[in-house]
């Protein structure tokens, strides 16, 4: 029996969260739910994720898993607000204690952050099987553009992350701490052996002005006409346009603030004396 899937698109990152249901028991799994953040006032909101949150409750859903695919770098997490929101278990990849570790240095973090994945209910290896009412789901590591990245499996389905885009955009970056081209190469082979109907959800889609969308693209699509990383492409050859494009990049607008809550599990930096909270910028003098 496959999983009803719904998915929710945030404009503003460019973001798709799924919601991933046993038709039989109703339970649910939630992946990479989004908060909204505007950078230049501070304000955080929850209007996407409420959004996420009603369908649940509108169709009678109860959320059994959050599920992260990787740390995400250009939109802040709405995993600890959905948690608190409705018991659900937060899993991420176990990955996830490198890139934390990697930014608690970067960033100057003292010692009330811990880098050792306790942000996060439950640490995922490759091979782990989740249960979601009479569905399993599958824990694939797919490692590459981050070093704790994971897909989820659900029979025909398959929940990617940023491994993959639509076929028009191509692959995601590998030049973030603990990327790496090769590694992505592999990752997306691996989802390439599987069935060619089986449905890639994607993370991400930024479509040209006027057209939709797309949440999913099968594996045989991506297979022929991926624009970086087709059935075809040798890995030397993926590694090379990789790194040239990815000289090319300027980092996400929202890197900084994402990085610093997503490696919280989606939890607000502590509060000060004065009961506020603050988000670190660190500054690049090198040019002065």
């Amino acid at each position: 029996m496959p999983a009803n899937i719904s998915s929710f698109f945030h404009a503003a990152t460019g973001t798709w969260t799924h919601v991933a249901s046993d038709p039989s028991t109703h339970e649910a799994a939630v992946i990479d739910p989004v908060l909204d953040f505007d950078p230049v006032n501070g304000r955080i909101g929850a209007e996407a994720v409420r959004a996420v949150l009603d369908h649940l409750h509108a169709q009678g859903l109860r959320a059994k898993w959050i599920l992260e695919t990787h740390a995400h770098a250009d939109h802040l997490t709405a995993a600890a607000w959905l948690r608190a929101q409705t018991g659900a278990t937060l899993a991420a990849g176990a990955g996830i204690v490198e890139v934390q570790a990697g930014f608690k240095r970067r960033l100057g973090l003292g010692e009330e952050f811990v880098a050792d994945g306790s942000a996060f209910d439950r640490l995922l290896y490759d091979g782990d099987a989740l249960p979601l009412g009479e569905l399993t789901i599958e824990v694939l590591a797919t490692p590459g553009h981050t070093a704790d990245g994971v897909s989820y499996r659900i029979g025909e389905a398959v929940f990617i992350g940023d491994t993959l885009f639509s076929p028009t955009a191509g692959t995601a970056r590998c030049d973030f701490p603990g990327g790496s081209a090769a590694a992505l190469h592999a990752s997306v082979r691996r989802l390439y052996a599987l069935p060619g109907d089986t449905q890639l959800y994607l993370c991400h889609d930024y479509p040209a002005a006027g057209a939709a969308p797309r949440d999913r693209v099968s594996v045989h699509e991506q297979r022929e006409s991926n624009i970086h990383l087709s059935a075809g492409t040798a890995e030397a050859d993926f590694v090379a346009l990789r790194e040239r494009r990815d000289a090319t990049l300027s980092l996400p607008r929202l890197f900084w603030p994402s990085l610093q809550v997503n490696i919280r599990a989606g939890e607000l930096p502590p509060v000060d004396g004065e009961g506020r909270r603050f988000l670190k910028l660190p500054l690049d003098a090198c040019a002065l």
